[in-house]
């Protein structure tokens, strides 16, 4: 026969139950916020193919639009993580799979489906080009993965060595949302070929980009982060879609114009460190 609990004690279960139970969903909250990124994905992918039918412009500027939100969701969860405390191995693996999904394929099937079909149906040498442009950018994309999985922990946080892959989407989308018809002439086509080529480059490259990942404890610095934040929201609210190519291609010339800024000795922002002078706190 059970023991009898008196109401006090059956009040302290049903909390500790309750605690437990927030406990588990607190866990669970990361890892939510990184499955609708990948919904997000999967839902431009889905996009791109109903492009095939009438008003193809407003399906692809959808599947650009999805790939923003998805990198908006993909920054949310590694954020959310670190301010709960529930950073696990778990989401790190689900985190890499989901941006292979959503900054991979997704883009790549977009790229293609944007750029080269329709051309490509009476042009075989360019549905080849397109072909090989969106392999080249996906395979860049999972080999920039691969090299930042292994390099956690050992490299300065402050900086991606190569240019992220939800950046490179972001590039890819940018180009769509400004320019949702499909190019009519070849010669576009194969200008937004060079760009695929040229972003997969940059993923794999040893340039250095700003993360923005560590927080810095400047008063300062957080507002001035605040006022970045609004120019940058009043500046979308001004600009709309021509606001993103904008954006990225400046975030690419000034990460290119600091690494020759530190080869020529300028030292304005303090280059990564090695890893034997990197400081604990600024590692992954």
């Amino acid at each position: 026969m059970k023991p009898q609990l008196t109401p006090e004690e059956r009040r302290a279960r049903r909390h500790e139950m309750r605690r437990r139970a927030m406990h588990r969903s607190k866990f669970a909250l990361p890892s939510s916020i990184t499955l609708i990124s990948i919904l997000c994905g999967f839902s431009s992918v889905v996009m791109s193919i109903n492009a095939a039918g009438d008003n193809p412009e407003r399906y692809f500027l959808w599947a650009a639009a999805l790939l923003v939100a998805a990198g908006i969701f993909d920054g949310l969860d590694g954020r959310v993580a670190r301010a709960t405390g529930t950073s696990t191995e778990f989401g790190v693996q689900l985190d890499s799979l989901a941006d292979m999904v959503s900054f991979g394929m997704a883009p790549a099937i977009l790229a293609y489906r944007y750029g080269f079909f329709t051309l490509g149906i009476g042009d075989h040498h360019l549905r080849a080009v397109g072909w090989a442009a969106c392999f080249f950018f996906i395979a860049c994309g999972a080999l920039r993965l691969a090299r930042f999985n292994v390099q956690v922990g050992s490299v300065d946080s402050r900086f991606f060595v190569g240019m992220p892959i939800p950046a490179g989407a972001a590039c890819v989308a940018s180009v769509i949302l400004c320019w949702p018809g499909q190019p009519q002439l070849a010669n576009h086509a194969y200008y937004f070929a060079f760009e695929l080529f040229l972003v997969g480059l940059l993923m794999v490259s040893t340039v250095r980009f700003p993360s923005f990942k560590k927080k810095s404890q400047n008063p300062r610095s957080s507002m001035w982060f605040l006022v970045a934040f609004a120019a940058i929201l009043s500046l979308i609210i001004i600009f709309r879609q021509r606001f993103f190519i904008g954006f990225f291609a400046l975030y690419i010339l000034m990460g290119l114009a600091m690494n020759l800024g530190w080869k020529l000795g300028w030292r304005g922002v303090q280059p990564p460190q090695t890893p034997d002078e990197t400081d604990p706190g600024l590692l992954h």
